[in-house]
């Protein structure tokens, strides 16, 4: 059932004071995205994460997107989940630009498609290693510093 405009703009002003009322920041570009991302995911995604992530796991053996996906969520404990419409792309691009190459399993039957990484792919992967680093330690400072404040930990 589609909304009218006055029932979505109520619906907005419902989101706007449960949002005030819960503390969250008032402008627009302060705002959490709205695809229900969050400041740590969404950081994560914008901080070239995922592909550090891609590149690290090839790099230590030849790898399939699921397998891609399932280490992943693994080793995030779910936090950074990767579905197929953002792992292939991603793969993909990375083929593209050279980073890794993709083969079949078994050519004949295109069963799944093997990613290994190319000497261009182990000098991205450090760039990004180090370009994240800094990245993912104030995601731990800050979510250790909330840890602290609520649990007195």
């Amino acid at each position: 059932m589609a909304q009218t405009g006055k029932s979505r703009q109520r619906s907005e002003a419902v989101r706007e004071a449960v949002a005030q009322a819960g503390g969250i920041a008032e402008s627009p570009s302060e705002r959490a995205p709205k695809r229900g991302g969050d400041p740590f995911t969404g950081g994560l995604r914008r901080r070239e994460v995922l592909p550090l992530l891609v590149l690290h796991f090839i790099a230590s053996e030849d790898s399939y997107g699921n397998q891609l996906m399932e280490r992943i969520a693994n080793v995030t404990a779910g936090v950074l989940s990767v579905n197929p419409n953002t792992m292939y792309p991603l793969l993909r691009r990375l083929e593209g630009r050279g980073l890794i190459e993709g083969h079949w399993e078994h050519p004949e039957r295109r069963t799944r498609r093997l990613y290994s990484i190319t000497s261009e792919g182990r000098e991205e992967y450090a760039r990004i290693r180090d370009e994240v680093e800094p990245f993912l330690d104030s995601v731990q400072q800050s979510i250790g510093s909330i840890r602290r404040e609520v649990y007195g930990e």
